[in-house]
């Protein structure tokens, strides 16, 4: 290939100076085929030289896997493409599948729709994450009903999207609007349809149920047309931009109520970019039907055992029934601020929501009156009377804890009572009430030491008469008086003394009353 000034000086000297091609040839030292080649066509492209790419040995299966799904990502086409042997990047793999890709049929267009006051309402869900209960997490949802006439906007979170609970938000919706529109549009919830074959759609019985009752026409999208309920699509994205940054919240109750707050000072009081009118104003609560004078009752509703510890379970908690219930299935009721308890339709009680998980509710109440009904717990018939003779003579407490000592011997307290009884009658009242204080403040427990204290008090001993010796030198003896607290201290500091240590000691003490022995008996 020539060189720039190698094809100037071959045009200079043939166009300028005319030389002949010979004379160019022995002056260039070129052959007349490259000369002539460059007179004709000065800038030679040059021939392209073909690189093999990586991605030549997998085409093939690129276009297999882009026909079966046209919608899947360059970085799944790699993620597969690595164990058959592809080691290229992935700028060069999403340029290709970029090229090869079928293209997308063109958006179609639609009618923007601008129904009247009244005529609809649009309804959808949206998630927001979880709420922390001390440790005890619960999924967070927002209800969202639109007014498609003025964009006004009802907001309700929950922590379920059941069929009750779904149902419930309508109903509080309802009420918060003053009335239902004439239709109400939804995607393909499956709260709400049974079944979507093209246009054809079928839904459930219990929520046309529902529909009857209020009034409305349930009306469901076309599947993946999210612009066919736009308005409260929008709704929960404005929701997710003003409502839901830096709050934060206690419980469920707090979410709602700042949502509440939040739509009646900001949401329904914006100025509306579209219809440019505030919500608050352009609604028409007229334009609404009316509600049913009674409103149904869609709480949540399950049927639970009653088990022996007075419990019953429900939402990962145990709620505590009366005793009378144990073995029973009764219905339990529940929405998102209360579970009440019934017997078929007689209310037994009634709980507020705990949405933490494994907590007992009501034991302390109901295991108290049960603990009340229990026999052994009950005043007996005998313990009655004697509460009844000793009640002005000893203290209640001390009358309660020195029976409940004696039920925590081996003894039968029913024998023991009988036997107290007795004493009442045969020494009186007065008597054993001060017995069973002396033998309550003594630690014996037992009617027999009851008795035995009586027949102290009531037989005391007789004052034995001094010992007179016949020599009345000794009986005009006076000794210092003894106390025989200091031997018995000592002989618990030391212990007990050998019988040979005890005799050594007698034998000086009988000295001072003996005579000592003569000569011959010594001998």
């Amino acid at each position: 290939m020539l060189t720039t000034d190698q094809i100037n000086d071959l045009h200079r000297l043939y166009w300028s100076e005319r030389w002949p091609i010979r004379k160019i040839e022995r002056r260039l030292r070129m052959g007349w085929r490259t000369i002539k080649k460059y007179l004709e066509a000065p800038a030679q492209a040059s021939a392209p030289r073909q690189r093999e790419s990586k991605l030549d040995p997998f085409k093939a299966t690129i276009a297999e896997w882009l026909e079966k799904d046209p919608t899947v990502s360059a970085a799944v086409i790699q993620q597969r493409l690595r164990p058959l042997g592809y080691h290229g990047g992935h700028s060069i793999l999403r340029e290709y599948v970029h090229s090869v890709r079928p293209q997308r049929k063109p958006s179609r267009a639609f009618l923007r729709m601008e129904p009247p006051a009244g005529e609809r309402f649009e309804v959808d869900w949206g998630h927001f994450g979880t709420l922390d209960y001390q440790g005890d997490k619960r999924k967070l949802y927002a209800f969202a009903l639109v007014e498609a006439h003025s964009r006004m906007l009802y907001l309700e979170f929950t922590h379920s999207q059941s069929f009750e609970t779904f149902v419930r938000c309508h109903v509080h919706a309802f009420s918060a609007l003053g009335g239902v529109a004439r239709e109400i549009a939804y995607d393909n919830l499956a709260t709400a349809v049974a079944e979507h074959d093209g246009r054809l759609v079928r839904f459930l019985p219990r929520f046309l149920a529902f529909a009857r009752e209020y009034g409305f026409y349930p009306k469901a999208c076309n599947v993946a047309a999210g612009w066919e309920k736009g308005k409260v699509e929008r709704a929960i994205g404005y929701a997710r931009r003003s409502f839901w940054p830096l709050r934060e919240f206690r419980d469920l109750h707090d979410v709602n109520r700042q949502a509440r707050q939040w739509l009646a000072e900001i949401a329904n009081q914006r100025l509306h970019r579209e219809t440019r009118d505030r919500p608050m104003d352009r609604f028409k609560a007229d334009a609404l039907r009316p509600l049913p004078v009674i409103p149904y009752d869609y709480r949540d509703t399950v049927e639970a055992l009653v088990y022996k510890d007075l419990r019953l379970h429900f939402d990962g908690n145990r709620y505590c029934v009366p005793p009378r219930f144990v073995g029973r299935r009764l219905t339990l009721k529940a929405d998102s601020s209360s579970v009440t308890i019934y017997d078929r339709v007689n209310e037994i009680v009634s709980y507020p929501r705990c949405w933490r998980r494994g907590q007992t509710l009501g034991a302390d109440r109901f295991e108290a009156e049960l603990a009340e009904l229990r026999p052994a717990a009950k005043r007996s018939r005998a313990q009655q009377r004697l509460f009844a003779v000793l009640e002005n003579l000893c203290s209640q407490a001390m009358l309660e804890a020195y029976l409940r000592d004696i039920a925590d011997t081996d003894r039968a307290l029913s024998r023991q009572l009988a036997g107290i009884l007795e004493l009442v009658r045969q020494y009186g009242p007065e008597a054993v009430a001060d017995a069973i204080t002396k033998a309550s403040a003594a630690g014996a427990f037992g009617a027999d030491y009851v008795a035995n204290i009586l027949r102290q008090q009531q037989a005391p001993r007789q004052t034995q008469p001094p010992l007179r010796l016949r020599d009345p030198r000794l009986n005009d003896l006076a000794t210092d008086p003894l106390s025989l607290l200091e031997y018995d201290a000592f002989i618990l500091d030391h212990g007990k003394e050998s019988d040979d240590s005890a005799r050594a000691e007698a034998e000086p003490t009988g000295s001072l009353h003996h005579e000592p022995p003569s000569g011959d008996d010594a001998d």
